[in-house]
C-alpha cells in the first residue's frame, strides 16, 4: 500500500529529522514551499534541492541529492512523475531511509524498486497532512 499507516508513522516520527526536498525553492506560492515550513515547524531540518541551487530560509540549496555533502534521512519528491523515478533511485544511492512523494506524484516502479532497496516510500501523500494528523 503506497500510503501505508505504518510506514507512514515510521518516516514522521523514528526516521531522522533531515529531509531533502526535491523541487524547493524560494517561490512562496509553490507547495513545496508551504510542506517544508510545516516540516521545519515539527522540528524537521530542510535541505533545498533545485537546479538553482538557491538557499531557502537560511538553508544551503544543492542542485542534486549527490551534491549535498551529508546524510540525509528523507527525500521528500516534489517533481512531476515522469521525473520522480531518477530521484527515488538516486535517494537510495546516497543512502537515504526513506522517499516520500508528495500528493500526485506516482511512479509504481519507482515504489517497487525503491522498496527493494530496502528504502520506506510513501507514494501519493502529504507529509504536511500526515504529521500534525500523528502529534
Amino acid at each position: 500500500m503506497y500510503g501505508d499507516p505504518a510506514t507512514i508513522r515510521t518516516i514522521l516520527t523514528e526516521l531522522g529529522d533531515t529531509w531533502a526536498v526535491v523541487g524547493l525553492s524560494n517561490n512562496r506560492d509553490r507547495a513545496a514551499y508551504g510542506v517544508a515550513q510545516v516540516l521545519r515547524r515539527y522540528g524537521k531540518r530542510v535541505i533545498p534541492v533545485h537546479p538553482k541551487a538557491e538557499a531557502v530560509d537560511g538553508e544551503q540549496g544543492y542542485a542534486s541529492l549527490e551534491a549535498i555533502p551529508f546524510p540525509v534521512d528523507v527525500v521528500d519528491v516534489f517533481v512531476n512523475s515522469a521525473l520522480a523515478g531518477p530521484v527515488a533511485d538516486q535517494a537510495a544511492a546516497v543512502g537515504a531511509q526513506a522517499v516520500w512523494f508528495q500528493l500526485g506524484v506516482v511512479d509504481e516502479a519507482a515504489y517497487e524498486r525503491t522498496r527493494a532497496a530496502g528504502l520506506h516510500m510513501v507514494m501519493d501523500r502529504c507529509p504536511a497532512i500526515e504529521l500534525p494528523a500523528l502529534v
